[in-house]
């Protein structure tokens, strides 16, 4: 007798490698789920949104979840091409849809694949709702679910691209963007996102260079297709080569921004979000506020202090974020894995989103990348960030999670420590404004550790304290 599959969705949804656990049995079985929770919460006449990206079988593993949830008497609309995850999440407002199924495994490396469930108002899907999902799975995984439905409704195929280009147009205005005589480089690492920016900037003056733009589920010359330093050389050489302006990355499925400045060096995600924090309350004069997870910069405290809007902090996990953007009103939310939403679009990360924003950030200030990072450091004081991430072996994870849950430091790197925050892992709040994290991945086999201070030097010796508190 086979052993039952072990399916729990983590920080954005379950992922698994492909063939061993993420199969077309799990998946059905989760789409399952999906369609018990919709049934028993009353919503199932409003139907279900169903994405896919770029992915080994994302686009078969799709009709499969539409197949099941087809049978349950609830109508799907699924995507035509592989397209970005921010695009499904928008499809389920516009289409007034209960839920949306995307299947991505996002940046994690190619062999991974993953479902995210998203929820009415376009964000990920509430803890709330992710456990009731979980209950009906685990009745549908132990067989003692009974239902049959009484019809097999409609599944229909969607133009997905179109309305959400329409979207993003709404959301920003491009043709101040486009009238610049500006030479930017786009790196699609390979993912959904390939063709979105250039397209919303077609037609002007800017010139758009799209590299790595075809579609590949090997994720050549990268890691995983997640927009940081040492994956984006590629994108480094082409900015320096071509002499452009800016170089912005998109993750797999597009909800993540990477950033190399004019000189091909990566400004780090928590630079982007505080660059992007400063445009809105200073140049956008947008005051409503941050909603912000436990991993992302001081200086966002420090820009809102300045600026006389409040900041909310959460977990991490857009299933937080999102939420307190619309419980808040908030201008903004973003996280540290460079995944950042907006006012007036759906409360999700969008790549493609905060790219064209950093160029309105250059367009409207008239400066260099680099130059909005001095004034942001002007203004904020020097800040300097690490995230590094170790792997083990999944017989270690509970006695690793201890470790982390049960961490009491009286300093890290010379600084003490003044308060700690326990939401999630844990974080240390250091003297003079510096901060340190330990949390366990909630989508891969990683410890993952944090810190932020205001200098090299100090950010060396706090992550060696923390590494040898936690004693990886």
């Amino acid at each position: 007798m086979s052993e039952r599959p072990d399916i729990k969705f983590g920080t954005d949804g379950w992922r698994a490698i492909i063939a061993e656990e993420f199969t077309f049995a799990n998946v059905r079985a989760c789409a399952e789920a999906v369609a018990r929770n919709l049934i028993a919460s009353g919503r199932s006449r409003d139907g279900l949104v169903i994405g896919f990206d770029t992915r080994y079988g994302s686009q078969r593993f799709a009709h499969a979840v539409a197949d099941v949830v087809n049978r349950f008497g609830i109508a799907t609309q699924t995507f035509d091409v592989a397209a970005p995850t921010p695009a499904c999440s928008f499809a389920v407002v516009n289409q007034s849809a209960a839920n949306g199924v995307m299947i991505t495994a996002s940046h994690n490396p190619p062999e991974w694949n993953g479902f995210k469930v998203k929820s009415a108002a376009g964000g990920s899907a509430s803890p709330e709702e992710v456990a009731n999902i979980e209950l009906h799975l685990a009745d549908v995984l132990d067989g003692k679910s009974s239902y049959s439905g009484t019809h097999v409704a409609q599944g229909q195929v969607f133009d997905v691209i179109g309305p959400y280009l329409e979207q993003l147009h709404r959301v920003i205005d491009v043709d101040p963007i486009k009238s610049q005589p500006l030479k930017i480089v786009v790196d699609a690492m390979h993912g959904c996102g390939a063709g979105i920016i250039p397209k919303m900037l077609a037609g002007g003056a800017i010139e758009v260079t799209e590299i790595r733009s075809e579609s590949n589920p090997n994720f050549p010359g990268m890691d995983q297709p997640e927009p940081i330093a040492h994956n984006l050389r590629p994108l480094s050489d082409t900015v320096r080569e071509t002499g452009a302006a800016v170089g912005i990355a998109l993750d797999g499925d597009a909800d993540r921004l990477g950033i190399i400045d004019e000189n091909g060096i990566y400004f780090t995600t928590l630079e982007v979000f505080s660059l992007l924090t400063d445009h809105f309350m200073g140049r956008r004069n947008e005051r409503g506020g941050v909603a912000c997870t436990i991993t992302m910069s001081s200086m966002v405290d420090k820009l809102s202090a300045n600026y006389g809007a409040p900041v909310y902090r959460t977990p991490v996990g857009f299933k937080y974020v999102g939420p307190t953007m619309i419980e808040e009103n908030c201008s903004m939310g973003g996280e540290e894995s460079g995944g950042y939403a907006f006012k007036g679009h759906v409360p999700e990360r969008d790549g493609a989103l905060s790219g064209l924003l950093f160029l309105q950030a250059m367009v409207m200030s008239g400066k260099k990348p680099t130059e909005l990072l001095n004034d942001l450091h002007a203004l904020v004081g020097p800040h300097t960030f690490k995230r590094i991430d170790i792997s083990y072996d999944i017989t270690q994870r509970s006695h690793l999670a201890e470790q982390v849950a049960s961490a009491t430091p009286a300093s890290l790197g010379g600084l003490a420590v003044e308060s700690d925050d326990r939401r999630d892992g844990v974080r240390f709040d250091l003297a003079g404004g510096s901060w340190a994290v330990a949390r366990m991945s909630g989508t891969e086999p990683l410890v993952r550790i944090y810190a932020e201070t205001p200098d090299d030097d100090t950010l060396t010796a706090v992550l060696g304290d923390l590494q040898k508190t936690l004693g990886v």
